[in-house]
């Protein structure tokens, strides 16, 4: 459209999709406006289903809904935002299947990216932490879940199986009481096809720093059912502590306390969207700064909307992250935008809310309605799905998730586990002093950098074990057993808090089948250190793990 205002709204959440369908309304009523949505997939998700999907009630692609459908009037760029230059007026995306960066200009910006996750401060949640916020993240939850019950089924040792059928989540609001809900109703319906399982060693743990979950989202009466409900379901609720700490195999409280485990979901905490942040706008508890119109402050052509956004309420509180805000947000700035094209006077926004829902699992949830309304168990699951099904996007994804639900009645869920990635590459890992990264007669599946912190490496023979050695930041170890093709010939244990850069042993001879220097390098470390475990035997000095 020659001569439209350029409107770019970044992001395809609720905000940005509904304030993309208003701005689509007004260019259809006469509004000359362009409208650009930028998002990292070409897809809508109903995110307040997520839970489901981890549970298996509703299928993976139920709550998603393509955006070319949703939105037929917008151009759709499923590209990665490199930048913003507010200045020159610019939205710089990133490469696609060409390495071109590419330009998109906008007289008015809307910003819609939320809020991400953010682990870093905490030891080990980075590596060993699941986030839990989008479809990918839900998919690789209930993939992790299936698999830990596969490894369980044939595991022998007592305290390793209990220590894999102990499931932490981190967080009590309604995202972690949710995903821990669901966790729980599918772990107890999926363990009847694994009779090898016991189901008394099945362990949900659920642990928040508040006094109840959900006591900052609900009145306190029904925060303290929601607590009550999650304890009878057999989830063992875990209050006024937080986690501090993560590794492959265990999960720190803030009292001292150490769960073993290899399933750690966290909800918490969030922090600002790393582009939001770099844009130099007046933030506060890394929302964006807003007027009652959803402009940000001294910026007539830039406005923000929904997680990432601080808009006023009318009576002044600021407005709370959540959908049915976002989508009302969205109505007011596509509606402010038209009027700042027409030269007219901007409305204010004026939601005070419709009420607040979160389920419980065992077909429970809790309900705060409009007129003071308080509903708690049955009645408030079926006003959450009555309510959360009304507001899916269109016929065809209220059909999906309707023949779903019925057949979640009668059905059992099916544990099916899709290996999507072939691998992972290079990681990093946190140990917690005492635990071991490997032990003596594991097989060799990675070679391991010390990045920071310290280990010590110690053999067994004849019943006593003795340390060889000590490796600290910079050191590497366990290319023995993977040039040898033998068992670990030591175990090495963490004695300080541990971070390791771990590469996988196709990738590390990947590289040593292809470069010969790097082999060799690693051949003639090999060799000094078996001269090493050969004089210790015969009574000398140190060594280090294979």
């Amino acid at each position: 459209m020659t001569g439209a205002t350029r409107v770019v709204v970044l992001g395809g959440g609720f905000g940005g999709v509904y304030a993309a369908l208003g701005l689509e309304r007004l260019a259809v009523q006469g509004a000359r406006i362009h409208v650009s949505l930028v998002s990292r997939e070409n897809y809508f998700v109903f995110q307040p289903m997520l839970a489901e999907v981890v549970a298996g009630d509703v299928g993976i692609l139920d709550t998603v809904s393509p955006l070319r459908q949703l939105l037929r009037h917008t151009e759709i760029f499923v590209r990665e935002i490199e930048g913003v230059d507010l200045d020159r007026q610019v939205v710089v995306l990133g490469a696609g299947l060409t390495p071109r960066l590419q330009e998109l200009p906008f007289d008015h910006l809307v910003l819609a990216l939320g809020n991400v996750t953010d682990f870093r401060g905490i030891p080990g949640f980075p590596e060993h932490a699941l986030p839990f916020k989008t479809l990918a993240h839900a998919v690789r939850i209930r993939n992790h879940v299936i698999h830990v019950l596969e490894q369980a089924s044939v595991e022998s040792d007592v305290e390793l199986r209990r220590a894999m059928l102990t499931f932490v989540v981190a967080g009590g609001g309604f995202s972690g009481s949710e995903v821990t809900a669901a966790l729980n109703d599918f772990l107890l319906r999926a363990i009847h096809d694994y009779p090898s399982i016991p189901r008394d060693e099945l362990r949900v743990i659920l642990v928040h720093s508040g006094e109840r979950v959900l006591e900052r989202e609900l009145t306190s009466g029904l925060a303290a059912y929601a607590t009550s409900a999650l304890a009878e379901a057999g989830i063992e609720v875990v209050l006024s502590q937080r986690l501090v700490a993560a590794s492959a195999r265990s999960a720190v409280l803030s009292g001292g306390r150490r769960l073993d485990t290899y399933t750690l979901i966290s909800t918490v905490p969030s922090s600002a969207n790393p582009v939001v942040e770099q844009l130099g706008l007046p933030m506060l508890g890394g929302r964006v700064e807003c007027d009652a119109t959803t402009r940000v402050r001294n910026r007539s052509s830039v406005w923000a909307i929904g997680d990432c956004s601080l808009i006023p309420t009318p009576d002044g509180k600021p407005c709370p992250p959540t959908a049915q805000h976002a989508i009302r947000q969205s109505r007011t700035a596509a509606s402010n935008i038209a009027a700042c094209v027409r030269g007219a006077p901007l409305q204010r926004f004026a939601f005070t809310g419709l009420g607040k829902l979160s389920a419980l699992g065992h077909r429970r949830a809790v309900a705060e309605l409009p007129g003071g309304l308080r509903l708690a168990g049955a009645p408030a699951w079926l006003a959450w799905r009555a309510l959360y099904w009304s507001k899916l996007p269109g016929a065809s994804r209220k059909i999906r998730v309707a023949v779903s639900w019925l057949a979640d009645l009668v059905l059992p869920p099916h544990p099916v586990e899709l290996n999507l990635i072939a691998g992972t590459g290079a990681t990093q890992a946190h140990y917690e002093p005492g635990e071991a990264v490997f032990e003596q007669g594991d097989i060799g599946d990675s070679l391991f950098m010390v990045l920071a912190g310290q280990l010590e490496v110690s053999q067994t023979n004849g019943g006593a074990e003795q340390v060889v050695s000590r490796l600290g930041p910079g050191q590497y170890f366990g290319e023995m057993a993977l040039l040898g093709r033998h068992p670990r010939t030591a175990t090495a244990r963490a004695i300080a808090p541990l971070d390791l850069l771990v590469l996988p042993a196709a990738d590390f001879l990947a590289l040593a089948a292809n470069l010969s220097e790097f082999r060799a390098g690693f051949e003639e470390t090999a060799r000094t250190r078996a001269s090493a475990d050969a004089a210790r035997a015969a009574g000398s000095a140190p060594s280090a793990p294979g």
